[in-house]
């Protein structure tokens, strides 16, 4: 007779059962545990490549979920105003609304990074899901741009164990940043953003502000605009350099 325990299962099935539960465990953890990579100022000191810390005499300007043809003009005159490069982390679902001002970013200087087709977070995707989005977004920019794209962000900063293989698969470039503005917010205003980019700045910095409101509170963006030239005074008594992310390391 085989001995079972007190709920009937076989006690010659436990090893494996807990084999079985142990890899799914070890799976969970390789998935999520990048996600841990979402506290700034502890990766900042440990990986500050991945964080984009540079070189300290340059700040790397990057915009994340456009563009949006309201407000990403607009974002491109005021840095046409400072004589600012950028790079710019466009989501799929916005260059298809609007691949003209891909073209644009382009043709003013900026540089293209992918944001992913869609704005959702990678510690709720599989790897397949991933690999998928990030090639067919980068595939629509690379037609709107006409050469490579090989910056990657992941929405939300969300770095799962699917994004470091999507990355490595494609060839992408993962960075994250070192200073941000919380211009996403509701009650942003551009001297809020301005002294959140302030207090959170190292040396070698780069800077997330967003060019859309698309998955922020409605014109969020005006806070960002409004913070542009605060920054600008900020940036010129540092007497450091303003640029994209390729200049930047």
């Amino acid at each position: 007779m085989r001995a079972a325990d007190g709920g009937g299962r076989s006690s010659a099935g436990r090893p494996v059962l807990a084999l079985l539960g142990g890899a799914l465990g070890t799976a969970a953890a390789a998935h999520l545990a990048p996600g841990l990579l979402a506290w700034r100022q502890a990766r900042c000191r440990l990986l500050p490549r991945l964080s984009g810390v540079g070189r300290p005499d340059h700040v790397a300007l990057t915009f994340d979920d456009g563009p949006d043809p309201v407000s990403t003009p607009l974002v491109l005159d005021a840095l046409d105003t400072f004589g600012w490069r950028a790079t710019f982390f466009c989501l799929g679902t916005q260059a298809r609304r609007c691949p003209s001002l891909v073209s644009e970013m382009v043709a003013r200087g900026h540089e293209i990074g992918v944001h992913g087709n869609d704005h959702r977070s990678h510690l709720r995707r599989s790897g397949p899901a991933v690999i998928r989005d990030l090639t067919d977004a980068r595939a629509r920019l690379e037609d709107l741009t006409g050469g490579p794209v090989t910056w990657f962000r992941p929405p939300y900063g969300a770095v799962s164990g699917a994004s470091l293989l999507a990355a490595r698969r494609l060839g992408l470039r993962l960075v994250l940043w070192t200073t941000w503005g919380h211009d996403w917010r509701a009650d942003a205003t551009g001297p809020s953003v301005a002294r959140r980019v302030q207090r959170t700045y190292v040396p070698g910095a780069t800077v997330l502000l967003h060019d859309s409101d698309v998955t922020s509170a409605p014109h969020s963006w005006e806070a960002t605009l409004e913070a542009l030239p605060l920054l600008a005074g900020e940036w010129h008594d540092r007497g450091v350099e303003i640029g994209p992310l390729s200049e930047h390391f």
